[in-house]
């Protein structure tokens, strides 16, 4: 009996031709944003003090309602897709935009944006997860079926 690493790479027709390889780290993914992030976004909101700013309380309860929708991802990993799409764009984005900037002019390390710039760093994990066929596919180029004349 031999082992081999080849159907892990394959499509599966149960989560919709998507490879069972990218279906593993989806899930990962999916874990790591409901127990870590939920955890300490849910610890945030029940144990918070006093009046809310806006501004911080809309970011509190998006990061909450990402996690907490992370556990439905768990199950239904291609489903929750667009949450992960989501979450790449907006790291990479913030990335870009705050970080870059301070760390070409030399001011990132010190500056309150450096943990999150350490944090957002792991944006690589859902960047390599992403079976980017199948979004590609599903959510960017939907060609258009001809009805079949007979």
């Amino acid at each position: 009996m031999t082992f081999s690493p080849k159907p892990i790479f394959q499509g599966d027709p149960r989560d919709e031709g998507v490879p069972r390889i990218n279906i593993y780290l989806l899930r990962l993914l999916y874990i790591l944003m409901f127990f870590v992030l939920g955890k300490e976004t849910w610890t945030h909101i029940l144990t918070h003090q006093g009046p809310w700013d806006p501004t911080a309380a809309v970011a509190w309860c998006v990061w909450t309602a990402f996690a907490t929708l992370a556990g439905i991802g768990i199950f239904r990993p291609v489903k929750m897709l667009p949450i992960v799409l989501l979450e790449i764009f907006y790291k990479v984005l913030w990335l870009i935009l705050v970080a870059y900037p301070l760390w070409a002019k030399g001011t990132l390390a010190g500056s309150p944006a450096e943990a999150i710039t350490s944090e957002f760093l792991w944006v690589l994990l859902p960047i390599v997860a992403v079976p980017w066929a199948y979004a590609f596919r599903n959510f960017i180029y939907q060609p258009k079926k001809v009805a079949s004349v007979v």
